[in-house]
């Protein structure tokens, strides 16, 4: 019988693994059209140090999610569930592939699982974030994560302490909708049927892979990019607590060394790829590749996903 749920074709994994190499290949070879993944792509001028995918690297492939607020603007997980649902209506009209391709665990996920996140209205109220917020500041992380722990024992026991967005994200989430942050597994509708690519190599060339790209940024202008930010108003903004340009704050304030802060980003952005690759495996159905190491890997993606559009059993 054939399955009447929309495909999305999805890729996952931490920076530097090739994602938006492979959504290209496929995009092309499965007539898709992509939609970015990544919570800090929707800004306007924020390439660099996003690794916005670039207009000649499109290759022509339609993109969307890309550049549509400004750095002062708020983008809720909600606001990324809408957007995307919409656009994946759109693309399916057109009988194009959907290709949802990023890092951020709880969009992608919020998304393939159809979390009832609420509209963007009634969810994307930043009053409760900025309390939240005000409150982890005045009484410290620990304090925050207690009150999630009070309301919400299962969320705050795969949250960590120190992960102040997260346990924002899970109290907001209960303040706003009435449910529990940890209730918001496993509601999926069934109007999506996901395949979930995930990329990944060895940790150390991981880690190096990082290291190098984050070297790279700063050769091609990650600074003066950083700098506009800081001017606009840095940590202030929605976009300011962004890894690649918070680090950057205490250099152009004269508080610290530039390579001290290059450092910074370095580590952050290895830490973040450790926390994406924990989410991903955990929270979501994701089949592993190693496109570095083993790029002849394509060829069993390739027939994977011919499969799945097939609706043939997968292995």
């Amino acid at each position: 019988m054939k399955n009447l749920a929309q495909k999305v074709l999805v890729i996952v994994g931490p920076t530097a693994v090739g994602k938006t190499d492979l959504s290209i290949k496929l995009a092309h070879l499965f007539n898709g059209e992509v939609i970015s993944g990544d919570s800090m792509q929707v800004y306007k001028g924020l390439d660099i140090g996003t690794a916005k995918v670039t207009k000649q690297e499109m290759e022509g492939v339609d993109h969307f999610l890309l550049d549509i607020l400004q750095p002062y603007q708020n983008f809720s997980v909600a606001d990324f569930v809408n957007y995307s649902q919409e656009k994946i209506e759109q693309i399916s009209v057109r009988k194009h592939l959907p290709l949802v391709v990023g890092g951020t665990g709880l969009y992608v996920q919020a998304l393939v699982d159809e979390f009832s996140l609420g509209s963007t209205s009634n969810f994307g109220d930043k009053n409760v974030r900025i309390q939240l917020e005000n409150f982890a500041a005045k009484n410290g992380k620990k304090a925050l994560w207690h009150k999630l722990d009070e309301i919400d024992p299962t969320a705050a026991k795969k949250i960590p302490v120190n992960n102040e967005r997260r346990v924002v994200r899970a109290l907001e989430v209960y303040q706003q909708t009435g449910h529990l942050f940890s209730e918001q597994d496993d509601t999926a509708s069934g109007k999506l049927d996901p395949l979930i690519i995930g990329l990944n190599t060895e940790r150390k060339l991981l880690y190096q892979r990082i290291d190098s790209r984050v070297d790279q940024m700063v050769d091609n202008g990650l600074l003066k990019e950083a700098h506009a930010l800081y001017e606009a108003g840095g940590v202030e903004l929605s976009a300011g607590k962004g890894i690649g340009y918070k680090e950057l704050f205490p250099y152009f304030a004269g508080d610290e060394k530039l390579n001290d802060c290059i450092e910074a980003i370095k580590k952050n952005s290895r830490h973040y790829a450790k926390r994406q690759l924990t989410w991903f495996r955990n929270r979501m159905n994701v089949l592993w590749f190693d496109l570095v190491l083993h790029p002849e890997q394509i060829n069993e993606i390739e027939q994977l996903i011919s499969k799945w559009l097939n609706d043939e059993k997968i292995n």
